[in-house]
């Protein structure tokens, strides 16, 4: 990996350190505009009030039993600037971003959320030379629908009908029981998870009980992992050359074709047990077919049965998670004259961590964790070994209220690729959030790491709640 001289690195700074204080101008003018909306929808609903209350308007039942009953808006600005370092070193983030959401309460125990975010990215016009265009329109700019739901209580149950989050399981630096919602995987792994889920349009029935809770999905048109095109810098599938025609073929809106699974934890001698069984087209495409500059994806019917574990046993709190898969396959790579074939080979396989969280003091807390994929069934030309494991530390040190620091390293075992993600968080103001790191990928072979060995960056984010 190629080390940028002391001069390019006082250069990137001074070019970060400029666009972070034009940056937090935008930002500011944006929530400001946003808060101004926000103030006009109020108004406007305190005169609703008036005119019902004038023409005597009766208020819909429980309405006066819902405390604030009118809609209340919520979101951030932010703006994200990242330098990729590697030789051709460039832009690969100029990004402004919105995220609002509105909620309210329909009866007392009814409520609705709406979340949308948008973001537009300048970097793929001002580095027009290095990534390809179907990159530049895939990343130049984005619109989400985040959540669109109603929440209905009655006794012990919950239901939550729209687009949601769900969330199975959650351990530090990957997803392994947290099989249910999409992801946006443009940037690897590098966002904060919660910024990355693409949430699924489900109805969900959740039981609350004393010690155990239980959950019944179905998502009759599934969302799918966003992966980006051929060129990124964080494609899926780095060995398909840049410019590649992709094709994703996604299963039909039958009813047919929806998921659906069920979840069960409980408490038992203080230990957090949980298991789940889902049923669903993978949100991860699988690549099938192969042939000169073009490639085809498609997303396969699976089985997933698995369960997560967590205890808090004092000085630590022990955690893991495990999931058997069936239907997924593997892509193997053989060697012919003129060029190398590209096949899928179906195998069962499992997917687990385990890992421990460790508080020092009130300013410390460190993570370590062993993951793996164990495949069932192995061929001599798959493009992983039949037991994949792997090591990730995670130390974190708050200094006040107001700074946080932290270092994430994860690493194989089984070759030389790894990942180094220090980072800083300073909370300057209570609405107000600057973080700045560096992302770093080495090794050598063909290691899910050492294929982003290009992609070192370095990044600055500043962001505005309101």
């Amino acid at each position: 990996m190629p080390v940028p001289n002391k001069l390019a690195l006082n250069a990137l700074a001074c070019a970060l350190l400029g666009v972070l204080t034009v940056s937090a101008t935008a930002v500011a003018t944006a929530a400001d505009e946003l808060e101004l909306a926000a103030d006009t929808m109020e108004d406007d609903a305190a005169l609703d009030a008036e005119l019902d209350a004038l023409l005597d308007v009766g208020a819909p039942a429980g309405a006066a039993a819902a405390a604030g009953s009118g809609i209340k808006w919520s979101g951030y600005a932010e703006f994200a600037s990242a330098y990729t370092l590697p030789e051709p070193d460039r832009w690969s983030h100029l990004r402004a971003r919105a995220e609002l959401t509105g909620s309210g309460q329909l009866a007392p125990r009814a409520r609705w959320k709406l979340t949308a975010r948008g973001d537009v990215d300048g970097a793929f016009d001002l580095e027009d030379q290095y990534y390809p265009a179907a990159v530049r329109r895939d990343q130049r700019r984005d619109f989400m629908l985040r959540e669109a739901y109603v929440d209905i209580g009655h006794g012990e149950w919950e239901f939550r009908f729209g687009r949601q989050h769900i969330i199975w399981g959650e351990m530090v630096g990957f997803f392994f029981a947290d099989v249910v919602s999409a992801r946006d995987l443009r940037d690897f792994l590098l966002p904060e998870f919660e910024s990355m889920r693409i949430g699924q349009w489900a109805a969900r029935a959740e039981y609350f009980g004393t010690d155990t809770h239980f959950e019944l999905l179905w998502i009759p048109k599934p969302s799918f992992d966003e992966i980006g095109k051929p060129g990124g810098d964080f494609y899926a599938f780095p060995w398909l050359p840049a410019g590649t025609l992709v094709t994703e073929h996604e299963p039909s809106d039958s009813v047919s074709n929806g998921n659906y699974g069920a979840r069960i934890s409980h408490l038992v001698d203080g230990w957090d047990l949980s298991a789940f069984y889902y049923r669903s087209y993978d949100i991860s495409p699988t690549v099938y077919e192969v042939t000169p500059g073009a490639a085809s994806l498609r997303h396969e019917r699976l089985h997933q049965l698995g369960g997560t574990f967590s205890k808090d046993l004092g000085s630590f709190v022990l955690k893991g998670e495990a999931v058997h898969t069936r239907g997924r396959g593997v892509n193997t790579f053989t060697s012919v004259p003129g060029g190398v074939l590209v096949g899928l080979e179906k195998t069962a396989m499992v997917d687990y961590a385990v890992g421990v969280d460790v508080p020092a003091g009130s300013d410390w807390r460190f993570n370590a964790q062993l993951y793996g994929r164990w495949l069932d069934e192995h061929r001599p030309h798959m493009i992983s070994d039949r037991s994949e494991t792997g090591v990730t530390f995670q130390a974190v040190h708050t200094v006040g209220s107001e700074i946080e620091m932290e270092f994430l390293a994860v690493s194989s075992l089984n070759r030389s690729d790894y990942m180094l993600r220090p980072k800083i968080t300073w909370t300057f103001a209570p609405a107000w959030r600057a973080v700045t790191g560096v992302d770093v990928f080495g090794g050598s072979g063909d290691g899910l790491f050492s294929a982003y060995d290009r992609s070192d960056r370095a990044y600055v984010e500043l962001r505005h709640w309101f």
